[in-house]
Protein backbone atom coordinates (compact mmCIF):
# COMPACT_ATOMS: atom_id res chain seq x y z
CA UNK A 1 0.00 0.00 0.00
CA UNK A 2 2.74 2.32 1.05
CA UNK A 3 4.57 1.52 -2.07
CA UNK A 4 1.63 2.14 -4.83
CA UNK A 5 0.99 5.67 -2.78
CA UNK A 6 4.60 6.63 -2.90
CA UNK A 7 4.88 5.46 -6.86
CA UNK A 8 1.71 7.76 -7.28
CA UNK A 9 3.33 10.64 -5.43
CA UNK A 10 6.28 10.74 -7.06
CA UNK A 11 5.04 10.40 -10.61
CA UNK A 12 2.44 13.42 -9.80
CA UNK A 13 5.36 15.77 -8.78
CA UNK A 14 7.66 14.58 -11.39
CA UNK A 15 4.22 15.47 -14.25
CA UNK A 16 3.60 18.87 -11.82
CA UNK A 17 6.98 19.78 -11.98
CA UNK A 18 7.63 19.27 -15.81
CA UNK A 19 4.28 21.31 -16.26
CA UNK A 20 5.24 23.67 -14.23
CA UNK A 21 8.80 23.83 -15.89
CA UNK A 22 7.65 24.74 -19.16
CA UNK A 23 5.27 26.94 -17.83
CA UNK A 24 7.89 28.65 -16.26
CA UNK A 25 10.11 28.67 -19.21
CA UNK A 26 7.41 30.64 -21.55
CA UNK A 27 7.13 32.80 -19.14
CA UNK A 28 8.77 36.23 -18.47
CA UNK A 29 11.70 36.08 -15.69
CA UNK A 30 13.38 38.94 -13.87
CA UNK A 31 15.99 39.74 -16.95
CA UNK A 32 15.75 39.06 -20.35
CA UNK A 33 19.33 37.57 -20.12
CA UNK A 34 19.74 33.68 -19.54
CA UNK A 35 19.64 32.28 -16.55
CA UNK A 36 17.77 34.76 -15.22
CA UNK A 37 15.07 34.57 -18.06
CA UNK A 38 14.43 31.49 -16.23
CA UNK A 39 14.17 33.05 -12.59
CA UNK A 40 9.76 32.90 -11.83
CA UNK A 41 7.49 31.98 -9.93
CA UNK A 42 6.34 29.00 -11.98
CA UNK A 43 9.98 27.99 -12.36
CA UNK A 44 10.69 27.69 -8.88
CA UNK A 45 7.03 25.55 -8.24
CA UNK A 46 8.34 23.58 -10.71
CA UNK A 47 11.66 22.51 -9.10
CA UNK A 48 10.16 22.33 -5.39
CA UNK A 49 7.60 19.49 -7.02
CA UNK A 50 10.41 17.91 -8.54
CA UNK A 51 12.34 18.13 -5.05
CA UNK A 52 9.12 16.81 -3.73
CA UNK A 53 9.58 13.92 -6.49
CA UNK A 54 13.27 13.17 -5.38
CA UNK A 55 11.55 12.71 -1.95
CA UNK A 56 8.99 10.25 -2.77
CA UNK A 57 11.43 8.21 -5.15
CA UNK A 58 13.94 8.06 -2.17
CA UNK A 59 11.64 6.39 0.09
CA UNK A 60 10.50 4.18 -3.02
CA UNK A 61 13.63 3.24 -3.77
CA UNK A 62 13.87 1.95 0.32
CA UNK A 63 11.18 -0.80 -0.70
CA UNK A 64 11.63 -1.45 -4.32
CA UNK A 65 14.93 -3.07 -6.22
CA UNK A 66 16.43 0.38 -8.37
CA UNK A 67 15.70 -1.81 -11.84
CA UNK A 68 12.01 -2.57 -11.01
CA UNK A 69 11.33 1.05 -9.63
CA UNK A 70 13.08 3.15 -12.89
CA UNK A 71 11.14 0.36 -15.23
CA UNK A 72 8.13 1.22 -13.01
CA UNK A 73 9.01 5.18 -13.73
CA UNK A 74 8.87 5.05 -17.15
CA UNK A 75 4.80 5.68 -17.07
CA UNK A 76 5.84 9.73 -15.87
CA UNK A 77 7.05 10.04 -19.75
CA UNK A 78 3.62 8.95 -20.90
CA UNK A 79 2.00 11.06 -18.01
CA UNK A 80 3.94 13.92 -19.09
CA UNK A 81 3.16 14.00 -22.70
CA UNK A 82 -1.16 13.44 -21.86
CA UNK A 83 -1.25 16.34 -19.15
CA UNK A 84 1.03 18.67 -21.50
CA UNK A 85 -1.56 17.85 -24.36
CA UNK A 86 -4.66 18.08 -21.78
CA UNK A 87 -2.88 21.37 -20.41
CA UNK A 88 -0.71 22.50 -22.21
CA UNK A 89 -2.94 21.74 -25.42
CA UNK A 90 0.04 20.02 -27.07
CA UNK A 91 -0.81 17.84 -29.98
CA UNK A 92 0.44 14.38 -29.98
CA UNK A 93 1.72 12.64 -33.07
CA UNK A 94 1.01 9.23 -34.61
CA UNK A 95 4.82 8.48 -33.60
CA UNK A 96 4.29 9.45 -30.07
CA UNK A 97 0.90 7.34 -29.71
CA UNK A 98 2.88 4.79 -31.27
CA UNK A 99 5.44 5.00 -28.55
CA UNK A 100 2.99 5.39 -25.51
CA UNK A 101 1.80 2.55 -27.06
CA UNK A 102 5.69 0.83 -27.31
CA UNK A 103 6.15 2.05 -23.56
CA UNK A 104 2.73 0.76 -22.16
CA UNK A 105 4.00 -2.82 -23.70
CA UNK A 106 6.87 -2.82 -21.44
CA UNK A 107 5.43 -1.76 -18.95
CA UNK A 108 3.26 -4.32 -18.64
CA UNK A 109 5.83 -7.28 -19.48
CA UNK A 110 7.79 -5.64 -16.57
CA UNK A 111 4.92 -5.81 -14.21
CA UNK A 112 4.13 -9.85 -14.94
CA UNK A 113 7.87 -10.30 -14.46
CA UNK A 114 7.63 -8.39 -10.73
CA UNK A 115 4.44 -10.13 -10.04
CA UNK A 116 5.76 -13.61 -10.55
Amino acid sequence: MITSILIILTIIFTVVGNLFLKMGAMTDGISDSWPLSLVNIKVFIGLVCFACGVLFYGALLQRLPLNVAQSIFSIQFVAVILAATIILGEPISLTTWIGILLVSCGLAIIGLSVTQ
